[in-house]
């Protein structure tokens, strides 16, 4: 396991391998010529500089460049203007991409070994305390980690330009400056998106880049520093890390997604990993040239070479075939030949045994008010109509619970029927064959997001069983999806509902006793504000986890994760660490998504250090098994208490009528639906006026945060901290933050969020008459919040206690300073009448500024 230098030590590091290499190098960028504008690398630093006194001085963004231009470039027209400010972004963009692998490229050397905090810390403690020898043993057999691959519209490097990012690292790792050079030049002449959007299997292909190029390696390397320690425990190996993935299964609101779709990625994952078999393989192979291995090698090299590039091959899970024969010639290496390479061929046996035929696991997700629909689709058709009675969607839950047969039936379907019923249909009859081309694994979980019910869940399982699934092998895990406030609430209500029925039951029996729950981040967040989300999100999991022992199930939580605080991210490990007996953690499952897959998992070093963080955090908080302290009266109540203020305050932030207009007039919400970087539409009725509540939470959050105000982050937190100093409650504030890891994560997070934000950018609107006062409570909170929190965490700043991850967020901040004053301009010039061609430009102009934004706070959307 690897832990943090000391912080004097890291900071160090940080100035010398991170600030002085960038600085060198990107002056070096600065002198490409690239796209023939003249002097752009010239300017742009002239453009900082005036873009930072602009910000000082509170001038607005069209006053700030206007005077530039006439300073530096007199009787330049308006579109000279544009055109060089297109540059001006091209080269910021850039800049972003230079000093991430500047950064990762000293990943190793900012994180170094941590012995003290290991696992094998633990095992040799364990020596000594047989107790927690049977503790650790029970854990290890127990715990999985299963890290999910979501799409997400701001992960939008193509493969070409992620490859550039991974050579330029190792080249700055080695100081290879004619290397740097070529690779910048590359870098600058290399289109970052593409002209039109990415289809879902688009996003499928730009995302398994990291899987064959990162987790191929990483998870297989961890597994086998895991199985080592396990030896030498004398417990056998256990697979630990499972990888799962959503683009192409993923349909909640997305009209791209169909069965075809999800088909052809599940192929194109199995492609992939047969190549990267069929590559180590060949490595294997011109070690092994031992005799008496010559047939398993010849039989090895004609199946590996086959499934990895022969398209018309019979699709089937040959995993245990090829694992038989790699066993095969370990032995013959072991008692003929001295052992000699037999470490290559475990090496290859432990990547067949963690992907299978498979690679990830492709889930499948549909929102629940599709799946009623479905439902009642089904129920009029032969010979189900007849099961069922003409008012049953008006009947009481517990009315349609007794009301639903769980019969086989071959419907006779008739008449026309709706895209998102077809599509439903068809996904679940497919599944089948999906499983049987790659295995069980391939594809066995259909989450349903905005679950409200117990007959969300059950009415899908008739589904099945109406096409062409039976109840004894219905090979699928139905996994409920909470994601409001009041979905939240009832979460528990609804899982004792399925628990005692009967069918489902039977099938949890089926499934090992094991059921999968998840809870989401992001829409709780935009619902009921940053500190009522990580609440509800708590106290959900304590109520799970109790009813789920009741009824001796094996509880995992799914959490759905984004890559800012607002949406669950941050410092994803502590509250993994943080958790207490009363909720279940022995299976840790969290989404990747957005710039947390690049920032954390975009190297095999960083991704491993990821990987062992959560697997620490899961093992060392089972052992502990301690009492969670956030569930004694006095804190549940003052958490209770904070959260319900937090809730009003952030309520009445989204019910002030100008919530919206402000958002769709000052950040580039309107203009998200035509960025080329996703297959998914920004809200869920793409063809109705916009509504807060159908609009996507990652557009939500991305459009505060593009604004450099980030209210999702932390808005009402301060307003919950200042009720409860006024009521007299503060030392027990303190208390509580003292004493609870998850708490003190919580704090922690927000105030990274709120480092990622600078309202002197739009101090500018204090003064505007239709935004002016609104501006001025979304300032006054944050100002509020930042009082508050620094007063209760004991700093002088912000991330006081983060210095170099705080380093890092200014200069990125820095870099990018310039695209938001540009992205303001442009939606300024938009509130204007202007020809379609201008109207088109400013257009264009604000959406690229985007790009850059998201990239250079890595988790910011």
């Amino acid at each position: 396991m690897q832990a943090l230098q000391p912080t004097s030590q890291r900071e160090t590091i940080f100035n010398n391998e991170v600030i002085s290499r960038f600085e060198l190098y990107n002056s070096l960028f600065l002198t490409l010529p690239f796209y023939k504008v003249k002097d752009t690398g010239t300017l742009l630093p002239l453009f900082i500089k005036s873009c930072e006194d602009g910000v000082k001085n509170h001038e607005t963004p069209h006053k700030l460049i206007e005077e530039f231009f006439a300073k530096y470039t007199p009787n330049t027209n308006p579109q000279d203007i544009i055109d060089l400010l297109f540059r001006f972004i091209q080269y910021i963009e850039r800049q972003v991409v230079l000093f991430d692998a500047v950064e990762d490229a000293s990943f190793n050397k900012l994180n170094v070994a941590d012995e003290q905090t290991s696992l094998r810390a633990l095992f040799l403690k364990a020596n000594d305390d047989k107790k927690l020898h049977r503790k650790v043993d029970h854990l290890i057999e127990e715990f999985s980690l299963r890290l999910v691959l979501t799409a997400h519209p701001t992960q939008f490097y193509p493969g070409s330009v992620l490859a550039i990012i991974n050579d330029l690292t190792t080249a700055i790792r080695s100081n290879d400056i004619s290397t740097i050079n070529q690779l910048l030049q590359q870098l600058g002449k290399t289109p970052f998106f593409n002209k039109k959007s990415p289809t879902p299997v688009d996003e499928a292909l730009s995302l398994a880049w990291y899987l064959e190029n990162v987790f191929y390696f990483a998870a297989a390397n961890i597994q086998a520093g895991l199985n080592q320690l396990l030896s030498e425990y004398h417990i056998d190996p256990k697979k630990v890390i499972e990888l799962g993935f959503w683009p192409g299964g993923d349909r909640d609101g997305n009209p791209n997604v169909h069965p075809e779709t999800t088909l052809q990625v599940s192929r194109m994952l199995r492609q992939i990993l047969f190549r990267c078999y069929y590559r180590d393989f060949r490595n294997l192979k011109r070690r092994i040239t031992f005799r008496g291995v010559e047939d398993h090698i010849a039989t090895l090299h004609d199946v590996l070479y086959k499934n990895a590039f022969d398209s018309n091959i019979e699709l089937k899970d040959i995993s245990p075939f090829i694992i038989e024969n790699l066993n095969k010639i370990k032995q013959t290496l072991v008692s003929d030949h001295g052992g000699l390479f037999s470490d290559l061929v475990d090496d290859l046996l432990r990547k067949v045994e963690l992907y299978r035929s498979h690679f990830a696991s492709l889930d499948i997700r549909q929102d629940s008010r599709i799946l009623r629909k479905v439902h009642a689709y089904c129920r009029e058709q032969k010979p189900i109509n007849s099961l069922f009675s003409k008012d049953y969607d008006q009947l009481p839950e517990a009315e349609k619970l007794k009301a639903l047969t769980f019969k086989n039936a071959k419907i006779i379907y008739s008449g026309q029927q709706d895209n998102l019923i077809e599509d439903t249909l068809q996904t679940i009859a497919q599944l089948q064959q999906m499983q049987a081309e790659n295995g069980e694994e391939a594809c066995h979980r259909f989450i349903i997001s905005n679950c409200q019910q117990a007959s969300d869940i059950l009415q899908l399982m008739e589904l099945f069983l109406w096409n062409g699934w039976e109840a004894e092998t219905l090979t699928i895990d139905f996994v409920p999806l909470f994601e409001t406030v009041n979905d939240l609430a009832g979460a528990g209500e609804i899982m004792e509902a399925l628990y005692t029925h009967p069918f489902y039951l039977q099938h949890l029996k089926r499934r090992g006793g094991k059921q999968d729950i998840m809870l989401g981040f992001s829409d709780s967040t935009k619902d009921g504000g940053y500190l009522m989300a990580n609440w509800s999100i708590f106290k959900a999991k304590v109520a799970l986890t109790k009813v789920s022992e009741e009824h001796n199930i094996k509880l995992a939580f799914f959490d759905g994760r984004g890559g800012p605080p607002a949406r669950g991210g941050g410092k994803t490990h502590r509250f993994y660490a943080s958790m207490g007996k009363e909720i279940a953690n022995k299976n840790i499952q969290l989404t990747i998504q957005g710039q947390t897959i690049s920032s954390q998992y975009g190297s095999v070093d960083s991704a491993a250090f990821n990987i062992e963080q959560l697997i620490n955090a899961g093992i060392s908080s089972g052992v502990k098994e301690k009492h969670n302290v956030l569930l004694d009266k006095a804190n549940y109540t003052i958490l209770d208490s904070m959260a319900k203020d937090s809730y009003d305050a952030f309520l009445a932030l989204r019910q002030h009528p100008l919530f919206l207009p402000y958002l769709e007039t000052l950040s580039p919400l309107s203009l998200l639906s035509k960025i080329t970087i996703s297959s998914r539409p920004v809200k869920r009725n793409g063809g109705e006026a916009l509504k807060l509540d159908d609009l996507r939470a990652i557009s939500f959050v991305t459009s505060w945060s593009q604004l450099k105000q980030n209210i999702p982050g932390f808005y009402g937190v301060g307003t919950a901290l200042k009720n409860q100093e006024d009521a007299g409650n503060w030392e027990q504030v303190k208390n509580t933050y003292q004493e609870s890891g998850y708490f003190k994560t919580i704090v922690d997070n927000c105030m990274m969020s709120m480092s990622k934000s600078d309202f002197a950018i739009t101090a500018y609107l204090a003064k505007d008459k239709k935004f002016g006062e609104f501006w001025k409570v979304l300032h006054n909170e944050f100002e509020l919040s930042k009082k508050m929190l620094i007063k209760l965490s004991g700093h002088h700043a912000l991330m006081e206690n983060y210095p170099v991850e705080k380093r890092s967020i200014a200069i990125r901040e820095k870099i990018i300073l310039p695209l938001v004053l540009i992205q303001h301009f442009a939606l300024e010039k938009l509130q204007h009448d202007l020809n379609d061609e201008k109207r088109q430009a400013y257009e264009k102009l604000a959406i690229r500024t985007v790009y850059g934004i998201v990239n250079a706070g890595r988790n910011l959307a």
